[in-house]
């Protein structure tokens, strides 16, 4: 007996999306990360602050909102990692709303600190956004 399902299998699904999935995968781990560490403040975490001192100090801004917009974070990337994994539809444009935000935030980032090394993911995410993009018809409606 066979059940029908919108899931794609492991050999059919490209290496790209795989990749990007894992991409997704590894942004829920860390912003997840930054959530515990922002609500649990001094853990035996709290080293790892200094590998992004600026983002503790733009987040200890927000308080309990910073953490809470963390979760939400992860959410997103989990929900996007699990959807491309199984290239719904949905995980698609979720994958491309979260890229897409991540580029409008570090273009506004860059020009209202002026460091402009927030720029360097434009390239990136923008290479993302096209392959899945063009990579659209492997999703299931």
């Amino acid at each position: 007996m066979t059940t029908k399902t919108n899931d794609m299998t492991r050999s059919m699904r490209p290496l790209g999306i795989t990749a990007i999935s894992l991409f997704f995968v590894f942004g829920t781990l860390m912003s997840g990360l930054a959530a515990f560490m922002l609500r649990f403040p001094g853990s035996v975490l709290e080293p790892l602050w200094g590998l992004n001192p600026r983002a503790r100090e733009g987040f200890a801004v927000l308080g309990m909102r910073g953490a809470m917009l963390m979760a939400g974070v992860c959410l997103a990337c989990m929900a996007a990692a699990l959807g491309l994994w199984r290239c719904t539809r949905w995980g698609l444009w979720m994958a491309v709303g979260i890229l897409v935000i991540n580029l409008a935030g570090d273009t506004t980032n860059a020009m209202v600190t002026g460091d402009l090394r927030a720029l360097i993911g434009l390239p990136i995410g923008g290479l993302m956004i096209w392959y899945l993009v063009k990579q659209r018809r492997l999703f299931a409606r």
